[in-house]
């Protein structure tokens, strides 16, 4: 089910900047009032969330340590203070040290 984002509405009508999320399915209606405060409310239109090539949810897939070493990159993470040490890759040194 769909998470849609309402706005709050003042007695003119006009949105007051306040939203909330609600998970509802497709099929109800928008709501009219605030389900716990009963305040005016819209259903606000929003682009979609779609996961794609590129969305996050795939990205870090792309970026696993894996796929860096198999794509040719080196990729470093810290250890400890002033300490970094290799993860993926083959090229470059074994670590990285701030007093080198």
């Amino acid at each position: 089910m769909p998470t849609y984002l309402y706005e709050l509405l003042d007695k003119k009508g006009q949105p007051t900047g306040k939203t909330f999320e609600l998970v509802q399915s497709m099929k109800e209606d928008a709501l009219a009032k605030h389900p716990e405060t009963g305040e005016p409310c819209r259903r606000a239109i929003v682009a979609p969330n779609i996961a794609g090539k590129w969305s996050d949810i795939k990205g870090k897939a792309a970026l696993s340590n894996k796929n860096l070493e198999r794509m040719g990159f080196t990729k470093y993470e810290r250890k400890g203070k002033g300490y970094m040490e290799r993860v993926a890759g083959k090229e470059g040194p074994k670590s990285i040290s701030a007093e080198d």
